[in-house]
């Protein structure tokens, strides 16, 4: 999709794009929904399933976790459908689901996404 250009995009016509994650030994999901080709900016959603925590780690762009449904579990605290979290670049981190039930987010960057696990 091209940011300069208005678009919409129904997700639930998008297939969930499965992400296996060597580091965690797990799949996670996600549907890219607009990344910016001069900034980097991303938006996708992503889905962690019930029981994946995305252990200690850091990301050299700062980031936003919209939660839609679930429970998103940090190190800061146990965020419900409604909260959005803002985790600024730099900041030691980890994030996922709870033992119970997926959560799904919707997820902002600011700039090119990297992950560096600790």
């Amino acid at each position: 999709m091209d940011p300069r250009q208005f678009f919409a995009i129904d997700t639930a016509n998008v297939a969930w794009e499965e992400r296996f994650n060597e580091h965690l030994g797990r799949t996670l999901y996600r549907k890219n929904l607009i990344t910016d080709p001069d900034t980097g900016m991303e938006v996708r959603l992503v889905r962690y399933p019930a029981g994946v925590i995305n252990t200690m780690h850091t990301h050299p762009c700062a980031h936003g976790m919209y939660v839609l449904e679930g429970t998103l579990v940090t190190n800061h605290g146990h965020f419900g459908a409604g909260s959005f979290v803002w985790f600024p670049e730099g900041m030691r981190m980890e994030h996922g689901a709870t033992a119970e039930t997926d959560v799904t987010v919707v997820f902002i960057t600011n700039k090119p996404f990297e992950i560096h696990y600790l």
